[in-house]
């Protein structure tokens, strides 16, 4: 008897995370762990009354570009790393559908990433503690920064697994990098369109502003490190917002893939 089809992905997806780990992906916890607490007794020494702001900056900033590190380099080479071993092949040969492989492979990616997130968290945590002796109840909004945070990062992760669909690792590297930076600049691309006059360069930027993932609006680093509350309408938005864009670009991956000639 077949297994069942929604089984197929959880299993590639944990094979991903698997692999991730003999990669020692997660090595990078150390040194951030390492920078946390060297950061929180420097700041300890040197300021006075700004510690906490500080360390959040940094923990949150640290936290961000890490994930954002492993999602692209990682990320890119999904597909063509199992191509290269001649791994796809033999699981495409048993009863695994190409999309089932991509969304498992997807998964794997960004339960890795939650974990990696979920660790660093506890790092910044004790940095806290260290400086402070305590929790404040505003320390809230810096879980909320972390989640916006990782709403970004599965973004950046299903934008990396469809340009490797298709495309090197180095191109495609080149390709998420530069939707990213494009992304958090997405609102001054559609002010500049409006300010020009110009009918077909509004219209252009207006499409690149629809088009492109919004990066700007998972940004509440600045927000969480003065203890600003989030509006739990941001929190939905930004939640429906990266679940309808991640779904549009695995269903675009999985049409890309499953038409590529693997031969």
């Amino acid at each position: 008897m077949s297994a069942p089809r929604v089984a197929i992905p959880g299993a590639v997806a944990v094979n991903a995370f698997r692999e991730a780990i003999r990669d020692r992906v997660l090595y990078n916890l150390i040194f951030f762990a390492l920078m946390m607490i060297g950061a929180a007794i420097l700041v300890g020494q040197i300021s006075i009354g700004i510690e906490r702001l500080v360390i959040v900056n940094l923990g949150l900033s640290a936290i961000s570009v890490i994930g954002l590190i492993m999602a692209i380099f990682i990320g890119v080479g999904l597909v063509n790393k199992e191509i290269e071993k001649r791994t796809l092949y033999s699981l495409l040969a048993k009863p695994v559908r190409r999309w089932e492989f991509l969304v498992g492979k997807y998964a794997g990616l960004l339960l890795t990433l939650v974990v990696n997130t979920a660790l660093m968290t506890l790092g910044l945590a004790a940095a806290l503690f260290y400086v402070s002796r305590h929790f404040e109840r505003s320390d809230v909004s810096i879980l909320v920064a972390i989640y916006f945070i990782l709403l970004e990062l599965a973004l950046v992760t299903a934008l990396a697994l469809f340009f490797s669909c298709f495309s090197s690792p180095m191109l495609s590297t080149l390709f998420t990098l530069g939707i990213y930076v494009t992304g958090l600049f997405a609102q001054d691309i559609r002010d500049f369109g409006e300010v020009t006059k110009n009918p077909v360069l509004l219209g252009i930027t207006r499409a690149l502003y629809f088009v492109l993932p919004n990066f700007h609006n998972f940004n509440g680093i600045a927000a969480a490190a003065y203890g600003d509350a989030f509006p739990a309408a941001l929190v939905a938005q930004n939640t429906l917002y990266a679940l309808l864009y991640v779904t549009v670009i695995l269903l675009v991956a999985s049409a890309v893939f499953s038409r590529r000639n693997l031969k």
